[in-house]
């Protein structure tokens, strides 16, 4: 990073003479013609757009080779010659020489954009044809073609900027081209962050940057901790070729919706300069030091790690917010102000008992609360050892799901396969319960022609089983949060659609075979919340849910109290 030198320069800025080498292929946009004149059009007043990088070499006093950016840069000098044909004073500060297309320069400077022919020597001309006819058809449309031209002028000389990545004349051109349009992968904001504190002329001596880059790798190490990482964020870790890059983001306010790629490295490009910018650039990598720190902080407190982990695994509250609101506030009054963002987190426009698993919009009601009594559970276990795995949960394959307890109802049941494999799974339940009394029922389905069975016939069976597997007429239960638990997509219908006794088997399965499960979805299957003289081992019964029930009454009361709610 020491050999290269990053600024930001306005388009009306560009000046030199730049050389497109033979190593890269000709100019080819077209639909990104008129996407560019629309971005441009559309920056808003007062605001900024930026490009994407323009990466040069120096060759020669204000002559570049350009290595990343032509596709840009050419477009955006045919706009600013198209622009001349309505402000001939407009100076054009720049020009583009292809080396490989003799006369390429002077065809470029001399398009008449009032009688385009389709006449071409070769491809690239051919396609600069092309761009130029888009150009001048995209002002046409306009009610006022001179007027619009006079407002695009405007933006490229005041709004629109262009990131200028200037490497040394040592480095190797072809092997930074080469990395750059591998995949088409622009550079990111935090390799532009970097190079703001490691360039060369940027006033701070090697000894610091030595410290600096030290620190970057140590940062961008742990935050390969799996751990770390979904503790702070929910987004997927594979997304990020720099993992420092999300500390930057987080830093710069920068959120999901932000359409201006590379406004983070404008905050810290911002925030770089001042009178003194060696200090300057010194006091803001502190400030890059301290945020870490202080994630690190309330990653190593157990407290704070599941409050937090919570707010940020279900987006209640983003870790900017936290961080100012920690800034603000002495370490209890933080924790307070967590409380009752958690509390508000579960403060859901229904009653808890009118949530229904029947009705899709209550689904991320109960997920929360579901969530939040896995979390706390480990949390209140008293072995400060313990932590809520935010990165397993959040790297579940196939993704949660609300799962019934005890489920009789046969959704999803519709193939001879499902139909079959349910019976087999619920035979030894019957056999478990009650082997006398079930005995006519499991000889009837044992001895059942698997490969004629019909879909009344399995109906039929799949209501007699339900009935003598379940103690209960009343079934109004079923899709209520007692009966809910979170749980890993089955992989088929004949499971999710199980009773209590052949899903306990299976998840006693997962459980033996590493698989990760939820606390308490783990507990409810053990029986864990129903006290010893009520326990059924086969059924998931009405003193299993209200156990179930005053467990997440007992450990969510610091927050349901501040809601004045009960489950």
């Amino acid at each position: 990073m020491s050999t290269i030198n990053l600024t930001t320069k306005k388009v009306g800025e560009i000046t030199g003479d730049f050389i497109i080498p033979s190593y890269q292929r000709g100019y080819r946009w077209q639909e990104e013609v008129k996407i560019l004149l629309d971005d441009i059009n559309e920056v808003p007043e007062g605001a900024n757009y930026c490009l994407q990088p323009i990466v040069v070499k120096k060759i020669d006093d204000n002559k570049y080779e350009l290595i990343d950016g032509q596709q840009r840069l050419t477009t955006l000098f045919l706009i600013l010659g198209y622009i001349r044909t309505f402000r001939p004073k407009l100076q054009q500060k720049y020009t583009i020489d292809y080396e490989i297309r003799e006369k390429s320069k002077e065809f470029l400077s001399n398009i008449d954009f009032d009688n385009i022919n389709d006449d071409a020597e070769n491809i690239d001309e051919y396609f600069i044809k092309e761009a130029a006819k888009t150009i001048k058809n995209w002002f046409d449309s306009s009610t006022d073609a001179d007027n619009t031209a006079s407002l695009i002028a405007n933006k490229l000389n005041n709004k629109v900027n262009v990131i200028w990545y200037e490497i040394n004349g040592t480095e190797d051109a072809i092997s930074l081209f080469t990395r750059l349009n591998i995949g088409k992968i622009p550079l990111t904001n935090a390799e532009l962050v970097k190079a703001i504190f490691l360039s060369r002329n940027n006033g701070i001596d090697e000894r610091y940057q030595l410290e600096i880059s030290t620190q970057w790798d140590d940062i961008e190490k742990e935050l390969h901790d799996e751990k770390l990482w979904y503790f702070i964020t929910n987004k997927r870790a594979e997304d990020f070729s720099t993992r420092i890059e999300l500390l930057f983001d987080l830093m710069a306010n920068k959120t999901d919706g932000d359409k201006e790629r590379y406004r983070t490295f404008f905050w810290f490009m911002e925030r770089s300069k001042s009178n003194d910018y060696k200090e300057n650039k010194i006091e803001l990598w502190k400030k890059v030091v301290e945020t870490f720190q202080r994630i690190k902080e309330w990653y190593n407190d157990s407290e704070l790690y599941h409050k937090i982990g919570y707010l940020i695994s279900v987006d209640q509250c983003s870790l900017q917010t936290m961080i100012e609101e920690s800034s603000q506030k002495g370490k209890s009054d933080f924790k307070s102000t967590l409380n009752e963002y958690i509390a508000n987190s579960i403060n859901f426009n229904k009653e808890y008992h009118d949530l229904s698993h029947d009705n899709k919009s209550d689904y991320p009601s109960i997920e929360k609360l579901l969530l939040l009594f896995n979390v706390e559970s480990v949390f209140q276990n008293g072995d400060k050892s313990m932590r809520f795995p935010f990165d397993k949960h959040k790297n579940k394959n196939g993704g949660w799901s609300l799962e019934h307890i005890h489920a009789q109802q046969s959704e999803g049941l519709n193939t001879k396969a499902l139909w079959n494999e349910w019976l087999d799974l619920h035979v030894q339940s019957l056999r478990n319960i009650d082997l006398t009394k079930n005995a006519t029922l499991i000889e009837e389905i044992e001895s059942r022609d698997k490969e004629n069975t019909t879909e009344e016939q399995f109906n039929t069976w799949f209501e007699k089983v339900i009935q003598a597997l379940n103690l209960e007429q009343n079934i109004d239960y079923i899709h209520m949060l007692s009966n809910m638990a979170l749980l890993g997509t089955f992989d088929n219908s004949a499971l999710n659609n199980s009773t209590f006794d052949v899903k306990r088997d299976k998840i006693i399965e997962m459980d033996k075979n590493g698989d990760y499960i939820p606390i308490c979805t783990r507990r409810v299957f053990l029986k864990y919340y129903t006290p010893s003289d009520k326990n059924q081992l086969h059924f998931w019964g009405k003193a299993d849910r209200d156990a179930y029930v005053d467990a997440m009454n007992a450990t969510l009361k610091p927050y349901l109290s501040i809601i004045d709610k009960q489950i």
